[in-house]
C-alpha cells in the first residue's frame, strides 16, 4: 500500500471516530477557556473575569483558600506581564471540565516580581445555562 494513502486512512479514522473527536474538543475547550482567563487578567477586564468566576468559587494557594471575593482581589492585584501555557491535560466528566497545565508568568505582586519559573495549576469548570463557569483553582506556584 502506498504511503500516502496509508497515511490518509490514519487521518481519516483518527478525525472520524467519535473517541477521538471528543478527546481533540474536550482539550481544545479546557484549553481554551483556560488562556481567555490569562488573556482577562493581563487585560485586566475585570468584567469578563468576574462574568466567568461562579458565585461558590474557591482556590488554594501556598498562601491559603480563598473564596470569590478574595480571589478576584487577588487577581485585581496582579500585574501580568506575560505568561506561557503549556502541558495541558482536560478532563471532561458530564459537565465538568477538570484542567491541569503548568504557567510561566511574568508578574509582580505588590510591587514584588516573582519567578518566572513555570508551575502546576488546575482549575474545574462547571457548564451551565450561562456558559462555563470557573468553579475552583489550585496555583502549585511557591511563594517567596
Amino acid at each position: 500500500m502506498n504511503k500516502s494513502i496509508l497515511v490518509i486512512i490514519v487521518t481519516l479514522l483518527f478525525f472520524t471516530n467519535p473517541i477521538f473527536v471528543v478527546a481533540v474538543d474536550q482539550m481544545s475547550r479546557g484549553e481554551k477557556l483556560e488562556r481567555e482567563l490569562w488573556a482577562d487578567v493581563k487585560a485586566k477586564d475585570w468584567q469578563a473575569i468576574k462574568s466567568k468566576i461562579a458565585p461558590g468559587f474557591q482556590s488554594v494557594h501556598q498562601d491559603g483558600s480563598r473564596n470569590r471575593e478574595q480571589e478576584i482581589k487577588l487577581i485585581k492585584g496582579l500585574n501580568i506581564r506575560s505568561f506561557e501555557l503549556s502541558e495541558f491535560k482536560v478532563t471532561e466528566i458530564g459537565p465538568t471540565l477538570i484542567v491541569t497545565y503548568s504557567a510561566s508568568v511574568v508578574e509582580t505582586i505588590d510591587d514584588k516580581r516573582l519567578s518566572k519559573k513555570p508551575a502546576e495549576r488546575l482549575s474545574v469548570w462547571q457548564k451551565t445555562e450561562n456558559g462555563w463557569m470557573w468553579i475552583a483553582h489550585a496555583n502549585l506556584k511557591p511563594l517567596g
